[in-house]
């Protein structure tokens, strides 16, 4: 995901942390006209509403294996499914990578808190393995389809992986069972997968679009999902609460309007002036000229630090950040 989220509109939370990164600023390819909005440096950050859906709906969804789909299997991770939420995968991700707590602990926690078992239907089980990418949300919701596909009378155990190009061929052969997965990001890389590289993107800023784009490709290679979740983890685009209150800011259309200009300065991944969920995409979708832009990281210390120092205006956060719940 380089994929800001309609539900974070104007009153999540976000307190910055890390050091600053120091990789200077660079003129955008096109230029902006107007003064633009300097910097405001803050203690908390607010999520600007996508209101013009630049972003597409990468929300979390079951991927699982054709031949290991079974009814009870579907209907316990949509369990899963029905009780998440941005706001609540905000609170997981928080209670990990904040709060320090293990995924495990955390999904037991959650699982608990919102009654997962409750109501789940045994079948004849057998051994499920569940896999999880290499970053820590994955990991908590790996933990959560253990819960209640354990309930649901399978061996289930997670089985960290890597990355979507180790773990997919994995789900696609029945070396795992089942993946968390982000729909729209997934929908485009089965498409490039199944119909080469340069194929027309599938996904869209519409579910049902993702999810019937995202059915089609998957019949293809093997793979069936249950009900995407509400929760959503993709690009966001955060200012400082006080830049936010002087300039009168509460969507991106707002930005645009109002901080197009010489003394907007944006920041974020290296990538992000040529990727059309970032730059590229604030100027076609909104019009947002940005004076100059910062290379950083992507939603990561670096961007959060810049933000909340006074360094740049605007920066690219990710949606389901642990941090916005820690205001």
């Amino acid at each position: 995901m380089l994929g800001a989220v309609s539900a974070l509109a104007g009153g999540m939370i976000l307190a910055g942390c890390g050091d600053e990164g120091s990789s200077g600023t660079e003129a955008p390819a096109t230029g902006a006209a107007g003064a633009g909005c300097a910097p405001a440096a803050g203690t908390q950050l607010v999520v600007l509403e996508d209101d013009k859906k630049l972003q597409n709906t990468d929300n979390i969804v079951p991927a699982i294996n054709a031949k290991a789909s079974k009814p009870e299997l579907i209907a316990a991770l949509d369990k899963v499914s029905a009780a998440l939420d941005t706001t609540k995968l905000i609170e997981l991700n928080k209670a990990v990578d904040v709060d320090r707590k293990t995924p495990k602990v955390a999904a037991e926690e959650f699982a608990t808190a919102n009654s997962l078992t409750t109501g789940i239907t045994k079948g004849q089980g057998g051994p499920i393995t569940i896999g999880a990418a290499n970053f820590s949300e994955n990991q908590t919701l790996g933990e959560l389809y253990r819960i209640v596909l354990t309930a649901a009378g399978y061996q289930a155990k997670v089985q960290q992986i890597g990355n979507r190009e180790l773990y997919e061929p994995a789900l696609e052969k029945g070396e795992i069972q089942v993946v968390p997965e982000y729909a729209a990001t997934l929908a485009d890389f089965l498409n490039g997968k199944v119909n080469g590289a340069s194929a027309a993107a599938i996904s869209s800023p519409d579910l049902d679009k993702t999810m019937e784009g995202l059915k089609t490709v998957g019949d293809k290679v093997g793979l069936t999902f249950g009900a995407p979740s509400a929760a959503q983890d993709q690009n966001a685009f955060a200012v400082t609460k006080e830049f936010a209150d002087k300039n009168g800011l509460k969507t991106l259309s707002d930005l645009a309007a109002k901080c197009s200009g010489t003394a907007t300065i944006l920041g974020g991944p290296p990538e992000c002036p040529q990727r059309p969920k970032c730059q590229k995409g604030l100027e076609e979708v909104y019009s947002f000229k940005a004076g100059s832009f910062s290379s950083l990281d992507a939603g990561g210390p670096q961007t959060k630090s810049a933000l909340t120092t006074g360094t740049i205006s605007i920066g690219l956060v990710f949606s389901s950040d642990g941090a916005l719940a820690a205001g």
